[in-house]
């Protein structure tokens, strides 16, 4: 799966998707596609990564407490 770096604008490549959907996981790793050249892989914040199309990832892949409002205390 690919996602969009936000402050350059590159494609990242997930390694591990489990990662990206799990809401305890704040970093994930991923392989910049820039240039001509395969990059190593290196961590991302998954707050600094968006779907190409510019769409937020789903809350329930960022934030592990999306749900908490809906608690009947």
């Amino acid at each position: 799966m690919f996602l969009k770096e936000r402050k350059y604008g590159h494609l990242i490549e997930v390694v591990e998707l489990t990662d990206l959907f799990d809401p305890y996981q704040s970093r994930l790793i991923g392989r910049c596609h820039y240039g001509e050249e395969l990059q190593e892989a290196e961590q991302y914040a998954k707050q600094e990564l968006s779907f190409p199309s510019g769409e937020d990832l789903p809350k329930c892949w960022i934030d592990p407490h999306y749900r908490d409002h809906e608690l009947v205390r």
